[in-house]
């Protein structure tokens, strides 16, 4: 019989070599952003390069206008996951604290939507952004990405919210507090291990969208986002590819550095929700 301890020792060693396995091809991209294109196309999996070109980042940032696509992410980003989470959060309370005639029904509905592609709305999502008078701006890239049944998110607030007590409701309105009051200061304070989940989530997802930024941003370059500038390093006849990497390199360092900060969180949440 193998003892409890020696199948610890098997089970960690597994995993290590797994996530060895799983973070090879993101250390492999690093490396390979420092490569020149010649080498990068000819080293194979092999990781250090011959000589590092640091200056693949200065003319990713400059060259490439990374820096100006950056920024247009930070805000694109940070102004979604507001808005999303706001949404889904006054959406998941009425549908888990509130019985309304029609509630089953709207509930199937929200669920049912979840299994409609993205891609099969871009042209009345644009069609709809151009009515607004919204079209080649930052705003209306930040509407239409804002804009959806977010069913997850919905689903986690409304399953948290229904398992809370009456009583903090009550309580709350007997001092005269109006519902929007009850949910800005009562429930939506209680339910921020999910505001945290729906953020990074959301975050991780808006930071990395191409379609509807793609989309609505062809004809006015310079609004472009981080995924859908890399499009700078293919060019009609060649594609620079440690450029390329340097750019995938710059876009996904935010992305992993929010969730190695807020992965406490984000496990709390998901488990929140579950538990409820």
């Amino acid at each position: 019989m193998i003892s409890t301890k020696s199948a610890r020792l098997v089970i960690h060693v597994l995993l290590i070599l797994f996530g060895i396995v799983w973070i090879y091809p993101f250390v492999w991209m690093v490396f390979s952003s420092l490569k020149t294109n010649q080498e990068f196309l000819t080293s194979g999996t092999a990781l250090i390069p011959e000589e590092f070109q640091w200056e693949n980042y200065t003319n990713a940032w400059h060259t490439a206008n990374f820096s100006g696509y950056f920024l247009n992410t930070i805000i694109f980003t940070v102004a979604t996951v507001v808005i999303v989470i706001f949404l889904s959060a006054l959406t998941g309370y009425a549908l888990g604290r509130i019985d309304f005639p029609g509630k089953k029904i709207i509930m199937i509905c929200v669920v049912a939507i979840m299994f409609i592609p993205k891609g099969y709305t871009i042209i009345p999502l644009f069609k709809l952004v151009s009515n607004m008078g919204l079209s080649d701006s930052i705003l209306g890239i930040i509407v239409a990405e804002a804009s959806g049944a977010h069913v997850l998110f919905i689903l986690m607030f409304a399953s948290f919210f229904a398992n809370l007590p009456k009583s903090i409701e009550e309580a709350a309105e007997i001092d005269g507090a109006g519902f929007l009051t009850v949910f800005s200061k009562v429930m939506l304070p209680l339910s921020m291990p999910i505001v945290a989940t729906t953020a990074i989530m959301q975050f991780i997802w808006t930071w990395s969208s191409f379609l509807v930024p793609l989309v609505l941003t062809i004809s006015k370059p310079e609004l472009r986002t981080l995924a859908v500038g890399m499009q700078s390093f293919v060019q009609t006849y060649a594609v620079d590819f440690s450029g390329m990497a340097a750019g995938a390199t710059i876009s996904l360092l935010p992305v992993m550095i929010i969730f190695i900060i807020m992965q406490r969180y984000f496990i709390e949440g998901v488990a929140g929700a579950v538990k409820s």
